[in-house]
């Protein structure tokens, strides 16, 4: 598995605008979001990050776009997550059919028969046949949107998951995401 984070963005528009109910109607925008009126924000943001209910949703305003390469196994219990998510994979049916397949196209290892059946399938444009038998170890790239609400919702939820892609992907987020402290408390 494969997990890295292209872009993050929001985290400054997301903390003004969980201070809107905070903000003088009169104060000029500019005025509102200069430097030294941002620390007392961030502090704010940082304490209600944890909280659900509704305290919290300024975190769907900062948003990821992660490259993943995983295989389809992990693909099927991922797409659990659709709210707020976006996605563009490299179609399975474009990739099988444009090469042999071979040991480095999979997470895990595949017995030789099953890949030299593949290939002989796929050499005789039989599609649906190297579809259906394709081994769930397949790996499949995918670039997500996603945001720090939704990242808040899987790692509650799969954190201690028994497959260990998911301990890999909340691992690999948390090492590159800029604001830790959002969701660190969920780890405990």
């Amino acid at each position: 598995m494969n997990v890295k984070i292209l872009e993050e963005h929001g985290y400054k528009s997301a903390v003004v605008g969980l201070s809107l109910s905070y903000k003088d109607r009169k104060s000029p925008m500019d005025e509102w979001t200069k430097p030294e009126n941002m620390e007392k924000k961030f502090t704010r943001a940082a304490k209600l990050a944890k909280k659900e209910g509704g305290h919290n949703k300024f975190l769907e305003s900062i948003y990821l776009w992660v490259y993943i390469d995983a295989a389809r196994y992990f693909w099927a219990q991922f797409d659990t997550y659709r709210v707020g998510i976006s996605k563009q994979s490299g179609s399975t049916m474009h990739t099988i059919m444009k090469r042999d397949l071979e040991p480095l196209d999979f997470d895990s290892r595949v017995p030789s028969t099953i890949l030299n059946i593949l290939n002989i399938e796929r050499g005789l444009q039989n599609f649906n046949l190297v579809k259906e038998w394709l081994p769930e170890s397949y790996l499949q790239e995918r670039i997500v949107v996603l945001n720090y609400k939704n990242l808040r919702n899987m790692i509650a939820q799969r954190k201690r998951h028994k497959l260990i892609e998911w301990q890999l992907f909340i691992g690999s987020i948390m090492g590159q995401i800029e604001h830790p402290e959002f969701l660190e408390d969920l780890l405990k």
